[in-house]
């Protein structure tokens, strides 16, 4: 069901209309008389003829037309009955203002049939316990705040909180809104669906989100799709961060890729901006309205730098930043930097014409500082920012520029002059110019208001003007890459178990653990496991065997899900991954005997599904040999107790050659599925250094997030370093994310993986199936 209707209403009824001050109902009817609302107003009341003017029915049925919009401002318990009526008589959907349903303790019950009154009709519902939806641009308030009328714009507002979408009502800042949605509970409705219905709406350019929850992936990622279709920007503020799945929390995975990061890599890939705050929120949705277009260098990228943008990135042109001050302008450099927003030197021959129009006591750069000695020169000004902007590497423009609430005529002139320089270098750019004042409360309403008349956008605080000018140089998103991740989203689904009681091999064939045949395993980054005949020799000739769980696995797994890290590696072999050679040991004579066959020190480990860090419970020893080996497996199956004593059994593997700790990771049970690459090992939720790729993802893809990673210079090769197997690491993880989604694993974890110039190895695995 679409709420068109309800954003584009051209009839309106208020049920419960009032003349009782204070009242939603008193509220909704005088909102719409004061907006000057065009179409029919109706009001639905027992016994009241007319409110505010407006005429008033007793009962649903009784209007003479089924209008588009009803506000419902009426006590939670009559709501179910009057959307039944709403859905019987044709209305277009109902904005229902009451609380009392499932916020509070009880009122589940009473939303469920609300829903289900709202689902049979196909009645779409705003709500409840929301404060409604205003179309500006329709002077449609179905509100039941205080609203004053405002001029129309561009951007649009879905909030999850009443207050926030209140307060950019009463805000200002030139936001030019054209229609905001409080969300309330959604019981019928969600951000998902006010999105998709905002992309048909004609003159929305931007949308502001204000998120609680994500809601479902698949359609989220399907409106952003729209979206992009349309050429509308987003922005996007998460509040809060929400529980980790179980699988998750139990990981390392969920401590850097929790929920709200899987989300913003989402937003990102739909070309959107991440907000940390309401203010940056509609900063950011006042300025992704801007027309946007690519911004491509026409010349050698600069060598990078401290402060540059990663190289991947370096054919995209970035952001000048233009100011009378030099502290502002060092601010600049530092926040932007910060922020991860390019700032690109200037070719030469800008800065010889930049010295011809600069005061001697100035210097051509960027942050680009023209010194308060020409402040107020409307002529030489313009000419400064036109000059600079036509830089081959500039895209956007960033001005700083502040103005008190109070001054003399002589001083206002000279800002007026100033401003006036700006204006008219806009006038002759074909690239967005920002104007942003140093301190929000520096940026007066009127002069907002003028610049946005001039097609400039003006931004509240130097950190917020940074942001959003960034916000204009991201690559154009790609509505094909969302559609694929909403299509893997929707196939999500766990697959089938295997009956209780059937000990689940890597293979997921049952067998009696007695009878199990060898199961061949490569020898790490050699050799790799033939997934049609199920059989690999390493480079020195000897197999490696991963049996099942003599008992108690398949109980394990149907309870818990989680895998043993023999089975674990048993997959990951089958999928042709390299893993370390190793054997499933029943006591410590043959601990010592398959490292003997092994050869060489070996890592002596508890293999259980009730263990996903063996460390932190004396479950692993390290690079053991001869009768040491005796030793670790007295040590290491002294904690299978621990694991309940059910399914845990001990591994011995080969040591191998060491290399650069990275965690691999698939985490299906966020919006959408995501693939983690992050680097550190034991120490990965220390350094937080992470990379989250929404799911397909293809090698190239994959690559390119990792050189992304701060530390990217360890596996690229820097300060005398060799460079390791980053294209390895990419197809390994690319192979990762496709046995995630085929198998219906719910969470895989490869930490650590070795990433050496030879090639890489999964050290460790944790592995969880669907659920």
């Amino acid at each position: 069901m679409k709420p068109a209707r309800l954003l584009a209403p051209r009839s309106v009824a208020v049920v419960g209309a009032s003349t009782r001050p204070g009242s939603y109902g008193n509220q909704a009817v005088a909102n719409l008389v004061s907006a000057g609302f065009p179409g029919p107003v109706f009001g639905v009341h027992p016994t009241a003829a007319e409110v505010y003017g407006v005429p008033c029915v007793p009962r649903i049925s009784d209007l003479p037309l089924a209008p588009d919009a009803l506000v419902i401002a009426t006590p939670a318990a009559s709501v179910p009955a009057l959307v039944a009526e709403a859905g019987a008589y044709g209305c277009g959907g109902a904005v229902v203002l009451a609380a009392g349903f499932a916020e509070i303790a009880g009122g589940r019950e009473l939303q469920d049939e609300l829903a289900r009154q709202a689902l049979r009709h196909r009645l779409p519902i705003c709500g409840p316990n929301g404060n409604g939806i205003v179309s500006v641009v329709n002077r449609a308030p179905l509100w039941g705040d205080a609203y004053n009328a405002r001029r129309p714009g561009p951007v649009a507002l879905v909030s999850q909180s009443g207050n926030v979408a209140v307060n950019a009502l009463l805000s200002s800042r030139a936001l030019g809104l054209h229609t905001v949605i409080s969300c309330g509970n959604q019981a019928v409705l969600d951000a998902a669906d006010y999105l998709t219905a905002l992309a048909e709406l004609d003159g929305v350019r931007s949308v502001a989100l204000y998120l609680e929850d994500e809601g479902d992936g698949h359609r989220l990622a399907t409106a952003l799709a729209d979206c992009i279709d349309q050429g509308i920007g987003i922005a996007v503020l998460k509040a809060g961060t929400s529980a980790l799945g179980a699988s998750a929390a139990a990981a390392h995975t969920g401590s850097v890729a929790g929920d709200a990061r899987i989300l913003r890599a989402l937003i990102e890939e739909a070309g959107g901006a991440w907000a940390h705050n309401p203010h940056e929120l509609l900063e950011l949705a006042k300025t992704l309205a801007t027309p946007r277009r690519s911004f491509l260098k026409r010349t050698n990228p600069p060598p990078q730098t401290a402060g540059h943008r990663p190289a991947s990135l370096a054919l995209r042109a970035g952001v000048l930043v233009v100011t009378c001050s030099g502290g502002d302008a060092a601010t600049a450099a530092d926040e932007a930097e910060r922020l991860g927003v390019y700032l690109p030197e200037l070719s030469p021959a800008t800065v010889e014409a930049l010295g011809e129009l600069l005061p001697p006591t100035a210097t051509a750069g960027n942050p680009l500082d023209y010194t308060a000695v020409i402040f107020g020169e409307t002529e030489r000004t313009a000419d400064l920012i036109t000059v600079g902007a036509r830089d081959d590497a500039v895209g956007p423009v960033l001005v700083y520029y502040d103005r008190p609430a109070e001054m003399t005529e002589d001083a206002a002139e000279s800002w007026d002059a100033a401003l006036n320089g700006v204006i008219l270098a806009a006038s002759r750019l074909d690239q967005p110019v920002i104007v942003a004042s140093t301190l929000p409360e520096l940026m007066p309403e009127d002069t907002a208001e003028r610049l946005a008349s001039h097609g400039i956008v003006p931004v509240a605080g130097l950190s917020e003007g940074i942001l959003c000018a960034g916000a204009l140089t991201t690559p154009p998103p790609d509505a094909a890459r969302l559609r694929a991740i909403a299509a893997n989203q929707a196939a999500n689904t766990p697959r089938p178990k295997s009956p209780v009681g059937a000990p689940r091999t890597p293979e997921g064939s049952s067998w009696a653990a007695n009878d199990a045949p060898a199961q061949p395993v490569p020898t790490a980054g050699s050799t790799r496991l033939d997934p049609e005949s199920g059989s690999a020799v390493g480079s020195d000739g000897v197999l490696a065997e991963v049996s099942s769980v003599a008992t108690g696995s398949s109980e394990v797994e149907e309870n818990f899900g989680w895998m043993a890290e023999h089975e674990a590696k048993g997959m990951l072999a089958r999928w042709g991954l390299a893993v370390p050679r190793g054997r499933v040991v029943g006591d410590a004579d043959e601990a010592v005997r398959a490292a003997g066959e092994l050869g060489g020190p070996v890592a002596v480990k508890v293999s259980s599904p009730f263990i996903q860090h063996k460390s932190e419970i004396s479950g692993l020893v390290l690079g053991v040999e001869g009768e040491g080996v005796r030793e670790a497996f007295r040590r290491v199956s002294g904690v299978l107790p621990t694991a309940g004593g059910v399914g845990g059994v001990v591994l011995v593997e080969e040591m191998v050659v060491a290399g650069v700790e990275v965690m691999v990771a698939v985490r299906r049970d966020g919006v959408v599925p995501v693939l983690v690459v992050a680097l550190g090992g034991v120490w990965v939720e220390i350094f937080d250094d992470v990379v989250v790729v929404p799911l397909p993802a293809d090698p190239d893809r994959i690559e390119r997030a990792v050189r992304r990673l701060k530390a990217a210079p360890l596996l690229v090769g820097g300060r005398g370093r060799p460079a390791g197997d980053v294209r390895g690491l990419a197809e390994l993880a690319a192979t990762v994310g496709e046995m995630a989604m085929a198998e219906g694993l719910e969470l895989v974890e490869l930490n650590p993986v070795f990433v050496r110039p030879d090639g890489v190895t999964v050290v460790d695995a944790v592995i969880r199936r669907g659920t």
